[in-house]
């Protein structure tokens, strides 16, 4: 969308009467009056609207009354009048049915209105009346689209006077319309029209109390035959097409618009850093009229595919206009963002191209209808002054977000914004994308953080309603919280339900969520002063849990479960002994604690918990109860050694009565039978 169609002069008529008084005997020299309203003039002005020949044809009966009075030394009669008729006027002729001939030249022109004066036929004296006819053309002169006079088949808009003497009532005017037309009194006021049998349709005004003050701007339009014309260009050296419907009737406006469509979208997409969007179908713009565009001289219709611009558009609206084609919703959300850079970037590829444009001006008047940006509402929703400060503000907001975003930072928002990655993005990894579009938030959090600026102070004073400014004070807190936050995290990275909270404005979620990460680094340090207290490495699985964790309690119950094992590991190493007995030696047979302290410091550096627990509590209580286990393994060596030698004893003992009896019988003497 752009700006509204620019407001017409309204032109005044002006009528000069000349008068010459006579004396009665032949030898008085004259004398002269002149802007008396001893003359009165009362028109019947008809415009006869035709197409064809591109002109309007104007056809003005008038009457003229001299109500002077001869006196007994003078005789008084009008001998030529001075009419006012429109600027563009031209063909002038002047009749009537009596004898003589009259005549009609131009006195002076200027750029509101051409004197004319008429030469009456006769001289019109004291009392009488007198009609003539005048008739000339408004031809359609070419040029500039914006001209006020335009007759052709497709477009018709011109201005409507009625003529009179000053402070005479009376006058009338007849407007004319060949079958077809749509016709809209855009300026200025006029009777509703008729319409007749051949489908021509008629204005009157009716007699008027003050002709003068009677003003019409009429435009009509009717269906008829485009022409299609391709432009091929380049963004950012990518072959572009651009179809260029104009009417069949107007080839100016088809070569004006594409050429500056040609030469316009190189330098928009290299202003604005992004390729060429992929339209539904392809880009056609098309010529129209206000009506067609809601009032504005340009809308653009993504969907379509379809840009209309006014016939009247000037440079800077057809710039603004092809802006759009990426401003158009699908990079930004809100009409305020789209407009202030389609406007913005339409102005600054003008001055690129050397144009000189008339861009919005957010001018002293304007100010008093101020809105916050926030509050400007769909097409058509807002009073005119307040559409009108919305578009020269937003741009005013452009500007000073371009000055301090720097031309390459906002390549950058624009970059992030088409890929739809928020702000608040994870210090390494993949980049995390949001379901559409930025609106006001999004759009001010891209911007700090891709350009390193800040941009509060401007959303305050141009953007946020009152009921925003509360939300703009949490964020502020928010993210001072957050700062501090990834200062303490250092290299590890805050948890994605942080960036969420933060990018979805949820800030009373944010500060739940900050300080419960808070809560988690604090237990960090405590782990890592505890393990390097305790000889041990901390293992990397708090970090895990800490840059994974949805809400925080998985961090949470490893940072207290690593906190345990230590202690678990602590004890275990305090109950290793000062110095070793031989009872405590003997505990320790078969017995491995150092080598479950070695196994439980490889396993707390790798994140197993419970493995490292076992091997400490193992070790705790090898050393624990070395001594007991030794005494008893000494109780048991010793009965074992008693038994051991009572055995040998009684083994010894059988052995010697053994050999005793086996002497004996050896000793006894050998008998036979």
């Amino acid at each position: 969308m752009t700006l509204a169609r620019p407001m017409r002069f309204l032109l005044a008529a002006i009528v000069a009467i000349g008068v010459s008084g006579l004396p009665a005997g032949p030898s008085g020299p004259p004398s002269a009056r002149a802007a008396t309203p001893d003359l009165t003039i009362v028109t019947s002005a008809r415009y006869d609207v035709q197409p064809t020949r591109h002109r309007v044809h104007v056809t003005v009966d008038l009457t003229l009354t001299n109500h002077l009075r001869d006196t007994v030394t003078k005789r008084f009669f009008f001998d030529h009048a001075f009419l006012a008729v429109l600027p563009s006027s031209s063909g002038y002729a002047l009749s009537w049915t009596g004898a003589g001939t009259p005549s009609v030249r131009v006195a002076s022109r200027t750029q509101n209105y051409t004197l004319l004066r008429l030469n009456l036929a006769q001289h019109l004296t004291s009392g009488k009346t007198a009609t003539y006819r005048l008739t000339f053309d408004l031809a359609d002169p070419g040029g500039a689209p914006t001209r006020d006079l335009r007759v052709g088949d497709t477009l018709v808009s011109f201005p409507v006077w009625a003529f009179a003497s000053d402070g005479t009532p009376g006058s009338s005017v007849t407007v004319v319309f060949p079958a077809g037309y749509q016709i809209q009194v855009e300026a200025g006021a006029i009777a509703p029209p008729t319409t007749n049998a051949d489908g021509r349709v008629i204005f009157r005004s009716g007699a008027l109390a003050k002709p003068l003050d009677f003003f019409a701007y009429l435009v009509a339009d009717r269906p008829g035959a485009y022409k299609t014309s391709t432009i091929a260009t380049t963004v950012l050296d990518a072959p572009v097409r651009i179809g260029v419907r104009a009417w069949s009737d107007d080839p100016a406006w088809a070569r004006r618009v594409g050429n500056l469509i040609k030469k316009g979208l190189p330098v928009l997409g290299g202003r604005v850093g992004l390729p060429w969007p992929v339209f539904d179908a392809n880009l056609t713009i098309e010529e129209a009229v206000s009506r067609s565009t809601g009032g504005y001289a340009g809308i653009f219709d993504p969907g379509a595919g379809k840009v209309a611009i006014a016939y009247y558009a000037d440079e800077f609206v057809i710039l603004h206009e092809a802006s759009h084609a990426w401003f158009n919703g699908s990079l930004l959300a809100d009409r305020w963002s789209n407009e202030a850079f389609a406007s913005y970037y339409g102005a600054a590829a003008a001055s690129d191209l050397k144009i000189r444009v008339r861009a919005d001006v957010l001018t002293d008047a304007l100010k008093k209808a101020k809105i916050p940006l926030n509050a400007w509402g769909p097409v058509g929703s807002e009073q005119v002054e307040q559409e009108d400060y919305a578009y020269a503000a937003a741009l005013e907001l452009a500007r000073q977000i371009a000055k301090r975003a720097g031309p390459a930072g906002l390549q950058a928002v624009w970059k992030d914004a088409a890929g739809k990655i928020g702000a608040y993005q994870p210090v390494g990894g993949s980049s995390e994308t949001v379901a559409g579009p930025p609106d006001w938030r999004g759009l001010l959090d891209l911007l700090e953080a891709r350009t390193g600026a800040t941009y509060d102070d401007l959303w305050r004073t141009w953007v946020a309603r009152p009921a925003d400014l509360p939300l703009l004070d949490q964020r502020a807190t928010a993210r001072a919280k957050y700062e501090t936050l990834l200062d303490n995290a250092k290299e590890w990275r805050v948890p994605k339900p942080v960036r969420d909270a933060m990018r979805a404005w949820q800030f009373d979620d944010a500060t739940t969520l900050i300080d419960a990460a808070e809560s988690v680094l604090a237990l960090k340090t405590d782990i890592q002063a505890a393990a390097t207290s305790a000889g041990l490495y901390a293992p990397g699985t708090l970090r895990t849990a800490f840059e994974n964790d949805d809400v925080l309690d998985d961090a949470t119950a490893e940072a207290s479960a690593e906190l345990t094992t230590i202690e678990r590991y602590v004890a275990a190493v305090a109950q290793r002994p000062a110095q070793t007995t031989p009872l405590t030696a003997l505990g320790l047979w078969n017995e491995t604690p150092e080598a479950d302290l070695i196994a439980a410091r490889d396993a707390f550096a790798k994140g197993d918990l419970q493995g490292s627990a076992h091997a400490s509590d193992e070790a705790a209580a090898s050393w624990a109860n070395a001594e007991s286990v030794g005494q008893g393994r000494a109780i048991s060596v010793i009965t074992l050694l008693v038994f051991a030698l009572m055995a040998l004893g009684l083994f010894a003992t059988t052995f010697r009565r053994r050999r005793r009896r086996r002497r004996i019988r050896m000793a006894r003497p050998i008998t036979g039978n």
